[in-house]
């Protein structure tokens, strides 16, 4: 570069322009050449480069040499060849205010082509361990972005240190008297990296799970996890997003107990009308006894309300001192034998058939069972089922679906009293 300046100087004073002039536009058209040999240098660097890793990873049957390639880590080695260009060529003009320039600069050049390297490593790395078994379970991006910051916080500390002309030493004791607005500063930060680790080591959340947190309006798949946020595509396809903080210091519900656990919950009502309830009489008994979930049990309940009712001498017509059964209670069995023989109900999980609280609204019959099946579409179809064949069925047993009067009800209830309806 010293000869071409030469060259360019004395083409300058051929040309009988002023000493002083023609040292300054010597200078800075050389300069120019320079930054476009360093840009030269840079591409064809990084054509040559990109052919022979190409090559090389397409001859490879590993996985993380594509990783590398995808997140462009050998292309930021491609601009050492025209940092090292300025590097080499810095003091060509022997001016000392040109020299320090091109110094510093191509320290600052070296410090970003460094940065943009490591950070680049440090997300090819994330990517080869979501690869692993590994990182179902146990997510390192909020890690990998933590030291990415790091990496760059350590880069702007020698960035400003080459502007200011102190050392990186100076600067760091120096922060001391600045750590108050760090702190403040890089508040959700900190308490994202806190979460960040609870979450993994406690195994609270990972890429994957179902979770529900309504305080945010969340309620779908966790899809990222990351230091300062976690997505979640909920079922209607939008995607919230929540600080990591937010997931321990307040609470969420998390569904992945009820995936491996092999079953879900089915916990169904319907309210029946208190007024249906009744003692059987021996047609409905009759009647009853051709369902073949409960022949062989009203047999043995008979017999044994016989027996009772034998020892306490208690008439066959008397129906204040007796033992009988009721329609309810027989529907009740009845509603526990199908569910028992209900292909898709887990037989090995919480089984219940009971009654709830009688109010206005009448007597709630509930069953809460599991199924088998834990895929939404198909549990709720289980689930309907299962109630359709309860409605349908309790007009046998002589009970009653309790709700509001209607329309038809009212007319209904009119006709019966010779009014007509529409006249009302």
């Amino acid at each position: 570069m010293k000869y071409l300046l030469e060259l360019f100087k004395t083409i300058l004073e051929d040309l009988y322009v002023p000493e002083e002039s023609a040292n300054i536009i010597a200078i800075f058209t050389t300069l120019v050449v320079l930054f476009l040999v360093a840009y030269l240098a840079h591409w064809l660097t990084r054509r040559i480069l990109a052919k022979i890793v190409h090559q090389f990873v397409a001859k490879t049957k590993t996985q993380w040499d594509d990783f590398l390639l995808k997140r462009k880590v050998f292309s930021a080695l491609a601009h050492m060849s025209s940092a090292l260009i300025i590097y080499y060529a810095y003091d060509f003009s022997g001016v000392e205010f040109v020299s320090n320039f091109l110094y510093n600069l191509v320290n600052i050049y070296f410090i970003i082509i460094l940065t943009l390297f490591a950070v680049r490593l440090a997300n090819a790395a994330n990517d080869i361990y979501q690869t692993t078994p590994y990182a179902v379970n146990r997510p390192i991006k909020g890690y990998i972005q933590l030291l990415q910051i790091l990496f760059i916080c350590i880069a702007v500390i020698f960035f400003i240190s080459i502007l200011i002309g102190k050392s990186p030493i100076y600067l760091i004791g120096g922060l001391g008297a600045i750590a108050a607005v760090l702190l403040l500063v890089f508040k959700d930060t900190i308490l994202s990296l806190v979460a960040s680790i609870q979450l993994s080591a406690n195994k609270m959340l990972k890429p994957g799970d179902w979770i529900a947190m309504p305080s945010h309006n969340a309620d779908g798949t966790v899809i990222d996890i990351s230091l300062n946020t976690v997505k979640v595509q909920n079922w209607d396809k939008t995607i919230t997003t929540i600080p990591t903080y937010a997931l321990v210091s307040e609470s969420f519900n998390n569904w992945v107990g009820m995936e491996e656990s092999g079953g879900r919950r089915i916990k169904r009502s319907v309210n029946l009308d208190m007024r249906s309830v009744r003692f059987c009489d021996k047609a409905l008994l009759e009647k009853l006894s051709r369902f073949y979930m409960l022949k062989d049990y009203l047999a043995e309940r008979e017999k044994e309300i016989a027996e009772y009712n034998k020892k306490l001498n208690v008439q066959e017509g008397d129906v204040f001192n007796g033992r009988r059964q009721t329609n309810l209670g027989i529907f009740r069995r009845y509603l526990e034998n199908y569910l028992h023989q209900h292909p898709m109900i887990h037989q090995d999980m919480t089984f219940l058939v009971r009654h709830l609280q009688p109010s206005e609204k009448g007597l709630p019959l509930e069953f809460y069972v599991f199924s088998k099946d834990q895929e939404w579409a198909k549990y709720e179809s289980i689930q309907a089922d299962i109630m359709d064949h309860v409605l349908a069925i309790l007009p046998e047993f002589g009970l009653r679906v309790f709700q509001n009067p209607s329309g038809n009800d009212i007319s209904d209830f009119l006709n019966q009293q010779g009014k007509p309806a529409e006249k009302v």
